[in-house]
């Protein structure tokens, strides 16, 4: 670890080549392992946004996946022929279909979602703990619910048939739903989806350390170590909490825009409760609160799911079919998790503790009668060494 530390521009090229060469690797395995890579980043995106609100601030979200699936409906309403064909006041006004420009839609998702975000802190400020995780959970489902109802006596979200036919991304005149030809070589569309993506998760990441390094990023953190401790030092709580809830939401709603764009097709059943708890599990399995663990337990468990898929079958196979190939997957992940916290409660690779405090507690004690143990120093008050300041307050007349 030292040498990758003392050579931060040697690692961070190494990263860079692997990254880049990653979907073309992958691309000669199968073009569904590349997909596999795509859904990756876009989960390393939602744990990024869920990492505010839960590492950052302290706050527990059952319901981001809801944040999630406000941006991917605002995209497909905004870029599917829906609208058009439902009503008749959007034909008349763009005849042609609703196609909007990807540079409109990403800030607007965010806002979106990052308003979505308010609304849900507003009414879970003065909740803890327990109490806040079922009222989130209730704020996901209930968006969920409403997708799936939407579509009578007013269709806007075509219920539970989803949205077809949505538009993919166009960037420069590039279309990311059509193969790039180069020369005599070809970039799929998931390749040309993959660096779009990771462009956006090293946006994300670098939005992400900034705030954490930031005073806003500090006084999310003393939010979260003690919240009286920071409403008395004069920290608006309200203000922070609310503002993690925005920030975190927005995240969520840029992932559900390239989702919807990548996909071509949503549907209410893309955003279900367990969507949620995976992606918490992804922050609380990889390290809550540093964004290195976070990262990997993204794409841990987003890609070990569909990579589990080739040892569940044989499995399968091998006990002639007694064993349901997706229920054995399902099991295996469940183990997997179970173990990774048994032998690492704190995350597979969790924040560094810092601070005097350590230092102190790693220390040796001083030698009796030596001059480190009668001489105060930075950390030692006056009163603990005797002889100086007050005589200490004795309990025997």
């Amino acid at each position: 670890m030292s040498f990758f530390k003392n050579h931060k521009p040697l690692t961070l090229a190494i990263c860079a080549v692997v990254l880049l060469g990653l979907p073309l690797l992958l691309q000669s395995f199968g073009n569904a392992w590349v997909r596999i890579a795509d859904m990756s980043l876009l989960y390393i995106m939602l744990a990024l946004g869920l990492n505010i609100v839960v590492g950052f601030a302290g706050l527990l979200d059952l319901g981001f996946v809801a944040f999630f699936a406000v941006g991917a409906y605002l995209f497909g309403l905004m870029a599917s022929p829906h609208l058009t064909e439902t009503f008749e006041a959007f034909r008349a006004m763009f005849p042609n279909g609703l196609h909007t420009s990807l540079w409109l839609v990403i800030p607007l998702g965010a806002a979106v979602a990052g308003l979505f975000g308010v609304l849900l802190g507003a009414p879970t400020l003065k909740l803890r703990g327990d109490y806040l995780a079922i009222v989130t959970l209730g704020f996901g489902e209930i968006i969920r619910v409403f997708l799936n109802n939407l579509d009578y006596p007013v269709n806007i979200t075509n219920g539970p048939k989803g949205l077809i036919q949505i538009d993919s991304i166009k960037l420069f005149g590039l279309d990311f739903g059509r193969t790039l030809k180069l020369g005599g070589f070809s970039l799929p569309s998931v390749t040309l989806y993959y660096y779009l993506f990771l462009l956006l998760v090293i946006v994300s990441i670098v939005l992400c350390h900034r705030m954490e390094v930031s005073r806003i990023g500090r006084a999310w953190m003393a939010i979260r170590e003690d919240e009286i401790a920071a409403k008395a030092m004069g920290i608006n709580t309200r203000n922070m909490k609310l503002l993690a809830f925005g920030m975190g939401a927005a995240f969520g709603g840029v992932a559900g825009v390239m989702f919807s764009a990548f996909q071509g097709f949503i549907s209410p059943e893309s955003f279900t409760l367990m969507e949620s708890v995976m992606i918490v599990a992804m922050v609380v399995l990889g390290g809550i609160g540093h964004l290195p663990g976070v990262v990997l337990g993204a794409v841990l468990l987003s890609a070990l799911p569909e990579v589990l898929r080739y040892v569940a079958g044989p499995l399968q196979a091998m006990t002639d079919g007694r064993l349901d190939a997706p229920i054995l997957r399902q099991l295996m992940i469940a183990l997997a998790m179970i173990i990774v916290m048994l032998l690492r409660p704190r995350g597979l690779w969790p924040s560094p503790e810092h601070g005097k405090a350590l230092i102190r507690k790693m220390a040796p004690d001083p030698v009796p009668g030596s001059a480190q143990a009668i001489t105060p120093g930075v950390d030692t008050p006056a009163d603990a060494v005797p002889g100086r300041g007050d005589r200490p307050m004795s309990i025997n007349p």
